[in-house]
């Protein structure tokens, strides 16, 4: 029996579920929210064949040809780039691919409003501008910092407008799908649609800045798809199996083979490596002496020789403040002491202590 084809309702819905848990998921590297994820990619993917199938819009017509329970499925495309913002890649390859396919969600969803001229004049203008240079595009222009910085706070402001009043119209019961008024319920898909261009500019530059740090990532050299051991089985099928071996070293017959022969070849290149030395007596000579130099001088004989070219300084310390005992027998200098010490008794007394001090004087 022939699987019933499923409808495009319930395929939504069934995505819609998927999508609303993973965002209120927070172990996004668990096995099942891995599973999630896939689930609900797959469906929005089964929502555009469906679509894609039963030719639910159309380039020829308009916003009004479009009925109000139709409107959600315009955010096919984009929530299929939301989603695949979340995929977790392993290599700046893999995820520079998962950029590229999210680029192009985007895109087509954009393309989609404007063919029913639901962009607003200020996103028309931006759509123009991505579209002239989608590598570089930016909803900031200008580089000066504090035009930046307001254009940013400017952009933060309507996103939180647009979420307030989206969170204002689902709490109200005129918004509600099942027994609303449905001039209200359009208006509210058209403000989750105009809430979803928003983020969808700032997915396109979040974009760009994310290639531009990926641009500058280094290339690995074994391709992730590769293991160790496919690379090992790889470099022994290079080599050959009957030259191969895992020493560094080469065979003894390898070795002895490398010097014989002529030295130098007919044009004077050198065929093999050699050693120039003086004559063959100093070469002997070298064979069994150390690697190091050896001392030419004793210890006492090295401080004796910094000794005399006075890199060895001398006094200071405890030394300099020993004093020579005197000599008793030395009448000259004993002499000369005693003049000393009665000069400076005769200048102290000449000398007051204080009478030089003529500022402190009351």
């Amino acid at each position: 029996m022939a699987e019933e084809p499923k409808s495009l309702k319930s395929v939504f819905e069934a995505a819609e579920q998927k999508r609303l848990a993973l965002e209120g998921a927070f172990e996004s590297s668990s096995p099942s929210y891995r599973e999630d994820l896939a689930f609900a990619l797959k469906s929005y993917q089964e929502c555009l064949q469906i679509i894609d199938r039963i030719s639910l819009f159309s380039s020829n017509e308009g916003l009004e040809d479009i009925s109000t329970s139709d409107l959600p499925y315009m955010l096919v495309h984009y929530r299929i780039a939301e989603l695949l913002q979340r995929v977790s890649t392993s290599s700046p390859q893999e995820r520079k691919a998962s950029l590229d396919t999210t680029r192009q969600a985007y895109e087509r969803f954009l393309h989609l409003l404007d063919n029913y001229s639901i962009l607003s004049a200020s996103d028309r203008k931006l759509f123009a501008k991505y579209n002239d240079d989608p590598s570089s595009f930016s909803t900031i222009s200008t580089k000066d910092p504090t035009a930046r910085r307001n254009a940013k706070i400017a952009n933060f402001k309507a996103e939180k407008e647009l979420k307030q009043k989206l969170a204002y119209m689902r709490q109200s019961p005129r918004y509600l799908e099942d027994g609303g008024d449905e001039e209200a319920v359009r208006e509210l898909h058209l403000a989750n649609i105009a809430f979803c261009v928003h983020m969808t500019f700032q997915g396109l530059e979040g974009i760009n800045r994310e290639m531009e740090v990926l641009a500058q990532a280094p290339i690995p050299l074994i391709p992730p798809a590769t293991t160790v051991e496919e690379d090992e089985r790889r470099r022994r099928e290079s080599l050959g199996n009957n030259d191969y071996s895992e020493r560094l070293d080469g065979s003894l017959q390898r070795l002895q083979s490398n010097f014989k022969g002529p030295l130098l070849s007919q044009d004077g290149k050198p065929l093999r490596p050699f050693t120039l030395t003086a004559n063959r007596q100093e070469l002997q000579q070298g064979v069994f002496r150390p690697g190091h130099n050896l001392p030419t001088m004793s210890i006492d004989e090295y401080l004796e020789e910094e000794r005399r070219r006075g890199n060895i300084i001398e006094g200071g310390g405890e030394a300099s403040m020993r004093q020579p005992e005197p000599n008793e027998d030395d009448m000259e200098k004993a002499d000369e002491e005693t003049m000393k010490a009665r000069y400076w008794d005769e200048f102290k007394e000449e000398n007051p202590r204080g009478s030089g001090n003529t500022l402190n004087r009351g």
